[in-house]
């Protein structure tokens, strides 16, 4: 069953979203050659605990940290560690904030320092893929439509969309129903209804879309070593223009 938030839970859930929006902007702004991977977690915690709320991500199914940090060929769940970023890397950050029972759920993938134009055109268009989906993210429309207009998008500019991954509901939880794939034909699946929240979230690769699992049992890499990239926001339908309830500032 798919969940329809009132306008009391909508109210908190866009608490949450700006205090994820918060750390984001605050992992953005330390994001530099040189800097770890733990201290970019450790900016995202200490931004989310400062506002009152609690990371979501903190030993969810047994996570270690506050915030996914994937570098490179890693797509999602890469776990923040000494990992050192060096120039030319590029650097997805995966956060969350739980406040008031709910759950904010956003990422976005940065460069460090100057990178190639392939990582930069890798980033720009994941980024893109998003608002194609957020574009059919409407009252009435089916959640293979945000489906679709993602695929079309990152295939259309010679990217590939993961499968083995997909966005989903957030609300109460941090993972709800309805799955929401970055791949497949319009028209089908649920109905999108006033008041359904879901984290819409291209992962797409500049290679094929295969992936992989590490040895240390959360962290998602490109089968051919081919970099990745991913933008995420939770995003509230509603009767007119879908709403980002994870939007931050500097993002345009």
């Amino acid at each position: 069953m798919i969940p329809v938030k009132s306008a009391r839970e909508i109210d908190a859930m866009r608490r949450a979203g700006a205090i994820t929006g918060q750390a984001l902007l605050a992992a953005r702004r330390m994001i530099a050659p040189g800097v770890t991977t733990k201290q970019i977690d450790r900016v995202v915690r200490e931004t989310i605990q400062k506002a009152g709320a609690e990371p979501s991500f903190l030993h969810y199914r047994g996570f270690p940290a506050s915030a996914c940090v994937s570098v490179n060929e890693e797509l999602i769940h890469g776990i923040p560690g000494a990992r050192v970023l060096r120039e030319g890397d590029i650097v997805s950050v995966d956060a969350g904030a739980y406040f008031g029972g709910f759950h904010g759920d956003a990422a976005a993938t940065f460069p460090v320092g100057r990178v190639s134009e392939e990582a930069l055109r890798l980033i720009r268009e994941t980024r893109t893929c998003f608002y194609k989906g957020l574009e059919a993210a409407r009252e009435g429309a089916r959640v293979s439509d945000i489906s679709h207009a993602v695929q079309q998008h990152a295939e259309a500019n010679g990217f590939s969309v993961v499968r083995a991954f997909t966005g989903h509901g957030v609300g109460a939880q941090l993972h709800e129903d309805p799955d929401v794939p970055n791949f497949g034909s319009p028209g089908r699946g649920p109905r999108l209804l006033p008041g359904m929240t879901l984290a819409i979230e291209p992962m797409i690769n500049a290679g094929g879309f295969a992936v992989r699992v590490l040895p240390d049992g959360w962290t998602v890499v490109t089968q051919d070593g081919r970099l990745s990239a991913h933008y995420e926001h939770s995003v509230l339908i509603t009767r007119g223009e879908p709403e980002r309830l994870t939007a931050w500032q500097e993002e345009e």
